[in-house]
């Protein structure tokens, strides 16, 4: 995404394309139907950590290790093979995302850094920071042309400076942006697409939208499907109008599909069922 341009606030513009209204405001409605659940209200933190399994469950899946939801609440072993250690890292991401809520605002490279410090769990030269020149990048689930690293140096800044001064720009815009722009620009040697949607959901919590976590985005993607998620980057990265839009309103379907995962996961308790 370009920062530069007439506009004082470009993720405000993306709130004027056709159709992102009405995702916003549809996503509005589908998050406080989940807060005025009843069970919401006794049971909140139960709903919390249910949607965090399952969101890292999702995000997972698209990152290529797609397991049943029980096997990831029954499994303790994350290092023993390339898919246990994607879902470990997207359980830890999970986790650490609540912890840097305050950070991000003042300093969301600190932060990207971190999660990705987290997502390998290793202490690597190449961990925590962008890639430099010559690096490979292990991200073979996104196939889009490999921006090099002064392109990536430079609009990582531009991405910090636009959330740093703020913006007027609803939720969804802000974090669709964030996890386009990771994914298109893929700044560290590997883990992006865990990171990218570990920083929307930052986004989303830091936001208000959902505060206490409980809409998991990452659920409506999985469930959206990769290829499906894959062709809404590629309108992202297209650029256009009708290709941002696009993207937008394909977050704005995920996060009401994890609305309605909440949504289920509320009745099943309310009938004693879970």
């Amino acid at each position: 995404m370009s920062t530069t341009g007439a506009t004082a606030d470009p993720l405000a513009a993306l709130g004027s394309l056709p159709g992102v209204a009405d995702s916003v405001e549809s996503v509005r409605k589908s998050v406080d139907r989940v807060y005025g659940h009843r069970v919401m209200r006794r049971r909140s933190n139960e709903i919390t950590s249910e949607a965090a399994l399952r969101g890292a469950r999702g995000s997972a899946a698209l990152s290529g290790a797609d397991w049943a939801l029980e096997e990831v609440r029954r499994r303790s072993d994350f290092g023993v093979d390339d898919e246990a250690r994607v879902v470990g890292a997207a359980l830890r991401l999970t986790a650490e995302a609540g912890q840097l809520l305050s950070i991000w605002r003042q300093s969301p490279l600190r932060v990207l850094a971190r999660l990705h410090l987290v997502a390998t769990a290793s202490e690597g030269d190449e961990v925590g920071r962008p890639r430099q020149a010559g690096e490979d990048v292990h991200e073979p689930l996104v196939e889009l042309p490999l921006p090099g690293a002064a392109e990536v140096s430079g609009r990582l800044e531009g991405l910090s400076e636009l959330i740093i001064a703020g913006s007027s720009a609803p939720a969804l815009v802000t974090a669709a942006v964030v996890q386009g722009e990771l994914l298109a620009l893929r700044p560290f040697v590997s883990h992006n697409g865990l990171v990218a949607r570990a920083a929307a959901r930052i986004v989303l919590v830091g936001s208000g939208l959902d505060p206490k976590s409980v809409c998991p985005a990452e659920v409506g993607h999985a469930e959206l499907g990769r290829a499906a998620y894959l062709a809404a980057l590629d309108g992202y990265v297209s650029g256009t109008p009708e290709g941002m839009a696009a993207w937008i309103a394909h977050c704005g379907s995920a996060i009401e599909l994890g609305a309605r995962e909440s949504t289920a996961v509320c009745e099943a308790l309310q009938r004693g069922a879970a």
